[in-house]
């Protein structure tokens, strides 16, 4: 099993993050998932940089679901879990709720790579790194 955590961060909408059709726009769920992985790494001691040894990640997929319209001034929470890690690779999975009416607006999931930023190249995930995200 891998680790999951409920409410990592929580994030009021501004009005730079509605569009013209009154909600947030869609290019916005991606930049609340980075924020919400930011604060998830930093939990664990680590950053998109440094996940141990040489190693950081760089996204090779990103998934978004839409499900309710969310507007200026909602406050949301964002669940993240863990899976399908392999030796290089793992997915970040994002559920996001309204806080206002406890409802989920969106949800997703962004693969992960772990890449060697000096040497320009994917590596391995580091055993630090897994040894943290492990949960009995």
């Amino acid at each position: 099993m891998w680790i999951s955590k409920k409410n990592i961060a929580e994030f009021e909408i501004r009005i730079g993050e509605i569009n013209y059709g009154g909600h947030m726009g869609n290019d916005k769920s991606l930049q609340l998932f980075h924020d919400a992985r930011i604060k998830f790494l930093e939990s664990l001691g680590f950053s998109e940089k440094y996940i141990g040894d040489n190693a950081g990640i760089i996204m090779s997929e990103a998934h978004v679901y839409f499900i309710k319209e969310v507007f200026l001034h909602d406050v949301l929470s964002v669940d993240i879990a863990v899976s399908d890690i392999t030796t290089s690779s793992m997915v970040i999975n994002y559920r996001v709720v309204r806080i206002n009416d406890n409802v989920e607006v969106l949800h997703g999931s962004t693969k992960l790579i772990a890449f060697d930023y000096n040497r320009k190249r994917v590596t391995r995930i580091p055993g630090e790194f897994l040894d943290k995200i492990a949960i009995d």
